[in-house]
């Protein structure tokens, strides 16, 4: 079993059948009509020159001098030329620095989607006053630290789509789509809920207990050695780092990649998300990904 992908096999999309006209009944009619034709039939809308596509830029605030300048160049000249779709999130509690780049972008989740999982475990366990049971212990734990994908589609199955979704509006994650028919790698995730759910488990706050945050955040923090690339790369010493990553390979889009760190020290109190898709191969997502954390990770210790 390859960990960190979705649950084995994504189901294969079927190609669909287009009517001779390309068009709904409904749609055949509103054009008959004489209604929302250009709506309908992108040729007529197509007369119209359209708008030069502005590629996006990184943005930053921060409440220290200097500080948002220097990471927006820095990180832009990290994903100069790297090729693929690439999102980020930073947010640093200490210097209330943030800096963000397509950050409303969806991405299938791999397996960055399972610390939501074990946060909405701990979400529903709390609702009813109970600790974990020894079995949810064993799962979450392979959950997060070696990326197991069984324990994950357990817990899926055990929580329900209704469960997970509660969970999601509780977090305030409205940009997250849970996957269908129990494909919870194919789960649609944006930097923006990603970065949220880091910050519920970094500090304080009514949806999860003290003891889930460190319960989490201890189990990032114990993932396999061969697992903690990514967000990680060039922390400096004495920071500590809780980590999840995620990777899966699809016929379009190629590699996701992706990374979410939390990190404690040196002063600062920090979180980053870095997704991607179009990657050509894992060890590419991977480098892209290192890059971006690398002058992230230096910038914040100089500031």
């Amino acid at each position: 079993m390859t960990h960190g992908t979705s649950n084995e096999k994504p189901r294969r999309e079927k190609p669909r059948r287009e009517k001779s006209s390309g068009l709904s009944r409904r749609a055949r009619a509103l054009v008959a009509a004489g209604v929302g034709a250009g709506v309908f039939i992108p040729s007529l809308a197509a007369a119209t020159p359209a708008v030069a596509a502005t590629t996006p830029t990184v943005s930053c605030t921060s409440a220290k001098a200097g500080l948002a300048d220097k990471l927006k160049k820095d990180i832009t000249a990290a994903l100069a030329n790297r090729k693929g779709t690439i999102a980020v999130g930073l947010y640093d509690r200490s210097t209330n620095t943030t800096c963000t780049l397509r950050s409303s972008t969806a991405f299938d989740s791999a397996s960055v989607v399972k610390v939501t999982v074990l946060a909405a475990l701990l979400w529903d366990a709390k609702k009813t006053n109970r600790y974990l049971t020894d079995r949810e212990v064993s799962l979450a734990k392979a959950m997060i630290t070696k990326s197991d994908n069984a324990a994950t589609s357990t817990l899926w199955k055990q929580l329900g789509l209704t469960k997970i979704k509660g969970f999601l509006t509780a977090a305030g994650m409205t940009q997250t789509k849970p996957g269908a028919n129990g494909y919870w790698g194919l789960t649609q995730i944006t930097v923006t809920d990603e970065q949220k759910l880091l910050k519920l488990i970094t500090a304080k706050n009514a949806v999860l207990s003290d003891n889930s945050r460190a319960y989490i955040l201890k189990l990032m923090g114990q993932v396999v050695s061969s697992q903690r690339w990514g967000t990680p790369y060039g922390v400096p010493s004495g920071v500590s780092v809780a980590v999840k990553n995620g990777w899966l390979q699809r016929a379009t889009n190629g590699w996701r990649v992706h990374s979410v760190g939390a990190f404690k020290g040196g002063g600062h109190d920090y979180m980053i998300t870095v997704l991607s898709h179009g990657n050509s191969t894992m060890n590419y997502g991977i480098t892209t990904i290192q890059g971006v954390a690398k002058v992230i990770h230096r910038d914040l210790a100089a500031s």
